[in-house]
């Protein structure tokens, strides 16, 4: 009996466990909401702004973006150190991933330290470059880097972010040498370009659209495997010259680990029905970018699935960064 006695303690306890992450879900939030993302200009605070506004009015609560420098590392390592309670959220892309790929220590792990709650979107980068660039096309970068190695250069945002690692794959598979120029943040690394301080540039479509159709920049093309509606008539780098070449920007929202379930799941459908949105998915679509969404426990595959192909190629290639 007494052990009878005692399943029944473990069961009413779990009950009553259970009914408090629902009810702690149900009140969520009572209070601001801020989410974490790098330097003001670039594609994450884009982004970033459009969920905080969609969930202001969803969850009737403020949400506020807190852009925290331009090194994606600061925000993770904030929202890494932040309470498990649903109010400091990360929206950040595969620096958070494949960054400790390339730097012998990093202070977070990506799948221990951080609850996934849902993939925000994914798009093509661009290689663009400025106009006085002789090179038109992928194939005569890749003469003029072999014939001059070290005479082009290219910019580049944070270290193990996307314009970086499409810069740096893309030498390392074509086995040439072409500078890199870092700047602090994408904001930065573009106007740099257009102010003619570096050649060339793997950018967000978002954040050099404008840019190429006032003619102010040049495409040569996009690091998707398929040619993107963004930019018809430009052609894939994996078809220009560099056969097997394929990277895909992404980016997602987070929480700290050991967020109640209760609060995942209510951000998860708040997040997801607000990317699925005609009007979303159309702000998203003229600044370059294709909303997502899903379950955390897509976005949790998505992740491993980088971090088993291109983490593996970053360690092949012995790709490092500072």
């Amino acid at each position: 009996m007494s052990g009878l006695r005692y399943l029944g303690g473990v069961i009413a306890a779990a009950m009553i466990a259970l009914n408090a992450g629902i009810a702690y879900g149900q009140t969520y939030p009572n209070k601001p909401v801020r989410i974490v993302t790098s330097e003001v200009g670039g594609g994450s605070d884009f982004l970033a702004r459009l969920i905080a506004l969609g969930l202001t009015n969803r969850l009737v609560q403020s949400v506020i973006v807190e852009n925290r420098g331009g090194s994606g590392v600061i925000a993770i390592e904030n929202v890494g150190k932040a309470p498990s309670d649903g109010y400091t959220l990360l929206l950040t892309g595969s620096t958070l991933w494949l960054l400790p790929y390339m730097r012998d220590k990093v202070s977070w792990d990506a799948l221990r330290d951080f609850s996934p709650i849902t993939l925000v979107n994914m798009t093509p980068l661009v290689l663009v470059a400025h106009p006085t660039l002789t090179a038109r096309t992928v194939s005569d970068v890749l003469a003029m880097a072999k014939a001059k190695p070290g005479a082009l250069n290219f910019s580049s945002g944070p270290s193990g972010g996307p314009s970086h690692l499409s810069a740096e794959l893309f030498i390392a598979m074509a086995g040439v040498k072409i500078v890199r120029i870092t700047y602090r943040g994408t904001a930065p690394a573009v106007n740099g370009l257009l102010g003619g301080e570096v050649q060339m540039m793997f950018a967000n479509a978002g954040s050099v659209m404008p840019h190429v159709a006032a003619g102010r920049l040049k495409t040569m093309a996009v690091t998707s495997a398929q040619p993107s509606l963004l930019f018809p008539g430009v052609p894939t780098v994996a078809a220009s010259g560099l056969p097997g070449y394929e990277v895909v920007s992404r980016t997602g929202v987070f929480a700290p680990a050991k967020t109640p379930a209760a609060i995942i799941k209510r951000l998860n459908t708040e997040i997801t029905q607000l990317l699925e949105r005609p009007e979303t998915a159309e702000a998203f679509l003229k600044a370059g970018s294709q909303p997502v969404g899903g379950s955390p426990e897509n976005l949790t595959q998505t992740m491993q699935s980088e971090m088993n192909g291109v983490g593996s190629m970053i360690k092949k290639i012995g790709l490092h960064a500072e």
